[in-house]
């Protein structure tokens, strides 16, 4: 056990009856938690189970990846700026990097199913807000809502797979096929979103979404189980006001440094993003229950888990979510065509994703091998945004695909089996965190990358290939720091 955990090897305590969906007459599945390790669940339940919680984060990343491929028709759509582009892009990526953790922490305490459904109907009353939004203000602000909401629907979902399934194969089973649902999302958000810009407009897109979530907010209700920690910890007040307020003044500075790094506006949202930061570090120091218990930070697989995910976010995530409006620049394509080619991708990821168990690696090798892929992938994408080959970036997607999977997979099984059982949706929060404030970086340095390597001229199919060396560069490094880790990350944690 870390330093500083009160809590015992356990992770759930039977709900109350007044916890949302005790009067399911779905029984068998939404049978009361009990204490210690869940027990194996019946096929039922755990069909059903797995199958809320996956259609669930496929649907969040959809949303999470709706405006990529039509981004000039939503800009044009709300008169939007370049500055006002980035933020439509990054505010939902502020609301989950802000408040994944906070989500976490709470999930475990108060129910993760409980968190769920709380999740998804914020998010039909933001998809509602962005469908009708009249201005670039409403549209980002009820993104970053949504961003939030998410949080809550990846914490909790990935916290009920870690409570549902025990350690072994079932676990590794139902957090590859989680994983894969990443990349599912990511292949099937743009596609959706160009049919329906192109059928209707780019707001139809946010109506489906409000009305999907509010599909899963009864399905959750009817088909989870209630799930919380053992022990229940205080609130962490004094941690919430410092790590969702520092979080959101960074990923700000990240989004607004595009304008220029010396900017007084974003100089103050750095300053501020170091002083609220520090202080929470300082804060759960001394707070006898924190969010974040930093004695973990001792065990080599949370390290990896933060890691893996903070490099996935920088040398991957950040790069391919410019790519297809650099496709769109440069090679004229529409919204669906990008979409399409984009899918390959992403759909190379989702069938990674889905058989990578059957490799039988530990997670930390798995890292290594899809940060060396997807290396591998943005350097054969070279010349990709200037002259298109069929064969060549096909091959390049494919690649890139199969390692951005493996990572998903692999991150998932981390995230769970680095921290206490009962700490299942807070390790997730905290894997997540790291992985979108990675993602944000990621995308600030594509950007500045692109438009420092094209000049004067507009070059921006040189920039796009530099972007993708520095993007490969950050991958590599990242696999040689993963190689070097104790062999202890490996294994489980607990």
């Amino acid at each position: 056990m870390p330093p500083g955990s009160r809590e015992p090897d356990r992770s759930t305590i039977p709900a109350p009856a007044g916890d949302v969906g005790a009067t399911s007459p779905l029984s068998d599945v939404a049978e009361r938690s009990t204490d210690g390790p869940a027990a194996t669940p019946t096929p039922t339940r755990a069909g059903l189970t797995l199958l809320t919680t996956c259609l669930a984060t496929l649907v969040a990343l959809m949303n999470y990846t709706a405006p990529m491929t039509v981004l000039q028709q939503t800009a044009a759509g709300l008169h939007a700026g370049v500055t006002g582009q980035t933020w439509i892009l990054n505010g939902i990526a502020l609301g989950l990097a802000a408040l994944l953790l906070v989500a976490g922490s709470l999930a475990d305490n108060h129910g993760r199913r409980r968190m769920f459904v709380a999740g998804a109907l914020l998010s039909v009353v933001a998809g509602v807000a962005c469908a009708t939004a009249g201005t670039t203000l409403i549209f980002v602000i009820a993104r970053v809502v949504q961003g939030g909401a998410t949080a809550a629907i990846i914490v909790a979902t990935l916290g009920i797979i870690g409570h549902e399934f025990p350690p072994g194969p079932a676990r590794a089973r139902a957090s590859a096929l989680w994983g894969a649902m990443l990349g599912a999302g990511i292949a099937l958000g743009p596609l959706l979103a160009g049919v329906l810009t192109q059928l209707l407009d780019w707001r139809a897109t946010y109506w489906a979404y409000a009305a999907a979530f509010a599909v899963l907010a009864v399905l959750g209700a009817l088909t989870l189980a209630e799930s919380r920690a053992v022990v229940r910890r205080r609130a962490d007040l004094a941690g919430v006001l410092t790590l969702g307020p520092g979080l959101a003044a960074l990923l700000a500075a990240v989004t607004s440094g595009r304008q220029g790094w010396t900017q007084p506006l974003v100089l103050v949202l750095f300053g501020a993003a170091v002083v609220m930061l520090a202080s929470f570090v300082l804060v759960e120091a001394r707070v006898r229950e924190p969010m974040l218990d930093l004695g973990l930070f001792s065990r080599p697989a949370f390290l990896l888990s933060l890691g893996g995910a903070l490099v996935t976010g920088l040398a991957v995530i950040g790069v391919m979510s410019y790519l297809p409006a650099a496709w769109q620049r440069t090679l004229g394509w529409t919204p669906l065509v990008t979409a399409g080619w984009f899918a390959l991708w992403s759909g190379t990821a989702f069938l990674a994703a889905l058989q990578s168990r059957r490799l039988r690696l530990a997670p930390r090798n798995q890292l290594i091998l899809g940060l060396g892929l997807a290396a591998a992938g943005s350097l054969l994408l070279l010349g990709s945004a200037g002259h298109w080959s069929d064969t060549r970036d096909v091959i390049a997607l494919v690649i890139a695909g199969a390692g951005s999977g493996l990572l998903n997979s692999a991150l998932a099984r981390l995230a769970i089996e680095s921290v206490p059982h009962g700490r299942a949706s807070m390790g997730s929060g905290a894997n997540n965190t790291a992985r979108y404030i990675g993602s944000s970086l990621g995308v600030a340095i594509t950007v500045a990358v692109v438009t420092t390597a094209a000049g004067p001229r507009g070059n921006v199919s040189h920039g796009v290939d530099v972007a993708l060396v520095v993007a490969a560069a950050i991958a590599l490094v990242g696999a040689a720091l993963t190689l070097g880790t104790r062999a202890e990350a490996a294994s489980s944690g607990h």
